[in-house]
């Protein structure tokens, strides 16, 4: 990053966002947060990121919403359809096999993948024995994926995705229309725990069989990034898996020795047996 005067205001104001509420976007790609932060800075009426660190620091009410910003909330129902296909024809065969089974859907957003490997493990079988748990550093994007309601111009994308998938059955058994959305079925988050967790800072807190992380470590830089896989690493148990986004791999990671590629085309990996 070059010094100018934007720069420098810009990590000293990521500096004040950790002292003072302790979420750490340091080790986020720059260019992202800049990005997002100029969008920010606009809508606050800040001429510059000096003038809105002073409002992240004085008013209780900015950092809320500012961290709507700084977290990425954009997703739909399975997303990516052959990722999801990929877990129902190579992964749920090797989880039948496990008398029970957790899974951490990592950067839970507001919930499409949870709902989307909800739907998947219900209908390959494996719902009654699976636990879930879907983090998000957002507390607004957790009480929207535990709400569980979304707009209902976005459904036909949802049912062609989830056809796409492999669904076996149509997606409109999993909701109702009301209130002006679509409420997804309640018995869906049944098996669910919904938690802060940051995979900046915090340490693992369960060993699970499948962790699906997918289009959130494309916005950190490669430290940060090392970070988060070994921490997945830690987190799988033997012969675990770990599905990533479209654009992110291991190849340049530290850690991809502890993974085999599963599903190279899917961005589905596997931890090997004895590390």
């Amino acid at each position: 990053m070059s010094d100018n005067t934007d720069d420098i205001e810009l990590r000293l104001l990521l500096d004040a966002i950790f002292r003072k509420y302790h979420y750490d976007f340091r080790g986020y790609s720059m260019a992202s947060i800049k990005r997002r932060l100029l969008h920010a800075r606009e809508k606050f009426g800040c001429g510059t990121f000096s003038l809105l660190q002073d409002k992240v620091l004085h008013d209780p009410t900015v950092m809320p919403e500012l961290l709507t910003y700084l977290t990425v909330q954009v997703s739909e129902l399975f997303r990516d359809p052959a990722y999801f296909r990929g877990i129902r024809q190579h992964v749920a065969p090797f989880l039948k096999t496990y008398p029970s089974i957790k899974v951490w859907v990592a950067g839970c957003s507001g919930g499409e993948e949870l709902y989307s490997l909800a739907i998947l493990f219900r209908e390959e079988g494996l719902e009654s024995r699976t636990m879930f748990y879907a983090t998000d550093i957002n507390p607004k994007a957790l009480r929207r994926a535990e709400a569980g309601v979304y707009e209902l111009d976005r459904l036909a994308a949802f049912t062609e995705n989830h056809q796409l998938s492999g669904g076996k059955s149509s997606l409109s058994d999993y909701y109702t229309a009301a209130y002006g959305g679509a409420v997804f079925d309640k018995t869906l988050r049944k098996r669910v725990v919904f938690s802060d967790h940051s995979l900046v800072s915090d340490t693992v807190f369960a060993e699970v069989q499948l962790i699906s992380c997918r289009n959130v470590l494309i916005y950190f830089d490669r430290e940060l990034q090392d970070r988060a896989i070994g921490l997945f690493a830690d987190s799988l148990s033997r012969q675990g898996f770990l599905g990533l986004g479209a654009k992110e791999n291991l190849r340049f990671s530290r850690h991809a020795d502890r993974f085999i590629e599963f599903s190279k085309e899917d961005r589905i990996y596997q931890k090997r047996g004895a590390s």
